[in-house]
C-alpha cells in the first residue's frame, strides 16, 4: 500500500509529543498506519517566517491529507490558523485530531468539511483519516 502523504499540524511547544507518537505507529509493523509525514518539526522563529511559511505552504500543497493535533492550546496558535486556512485553499483533505474531546476547536477548521477523531486514539485517527475527504 502506498503512503499516504500527510503534513501534521500541531502546537509544537505543547503537542510535540503526539506527532511523535504518530510516527511511531507509522514506524511500527504492528499497528496498520501508513502515512509520509511532511510536517516542518521546528519551533516557529519569528525572525525567519517568510521563508518558513513558504517552506510550510510547499509542503502543505505537496500532501494530500492534512492532519491537525488539538491540544489544549492549538486554538489560541497563530502559526496552526495560518496552516489550517493554507490546507483550506489548497484543497486538501482535513482531518481534526482532539487530544482530549474537551479541547477547542481553533475558528479556521469550523465549517470546514473535515474529517473528525474526538480524542487521541490509533483506531479514531485511523478511521478518521480513511474517512476524509
Amino acid at each position: 500500500m502506498a503512503k499516504k502523504s500527510v503534513f501534521i499540524s500541531y502546537d509544537y511547544d505543547n503537542d510535540k509529543k503526539y506527532k511523535n507518537l504518530l510516527l511511531a505507529w507509522d514506524a511500527n509493523s504492528y499497528f496498520d498506519f501508513s502515512f509520509k509525514d511532511t510536517s516542518v518539526d521546528i519551533s516557529i522563529d519569528s525572525t525567519n517566517s517568510d521563508t518558513i511559511s513558504r517552506k510550510i505552504s510547499d509542503r502543505i500543497g505537496n500532501s494530500t491529507y492534512f492532519l491537525c493535533i488539538i491540544g489544549k492550546k492549538t486554538y489560541k496558535n497563530a502559526w496552526v490558523k495560518w496552516e489550517i486556512s493554507k490546507a483550506v485553499e489548497f484543497g486538501k483533505k482535513v482531518v481534526a485530531v482532539k487530544i482530549d474531546s474537551a479541547n477547542t476547536l481553533p475558528d479556521e477548521i469550523l465549517g470546514v468539511e473535515a474529517s473528525f477523531a474526538r480524542y487521541f486514539s490509533f483506531e479514531l485517527i485511523k478511521k478518521a483519516i480513511d474517512n476524509a475527504r
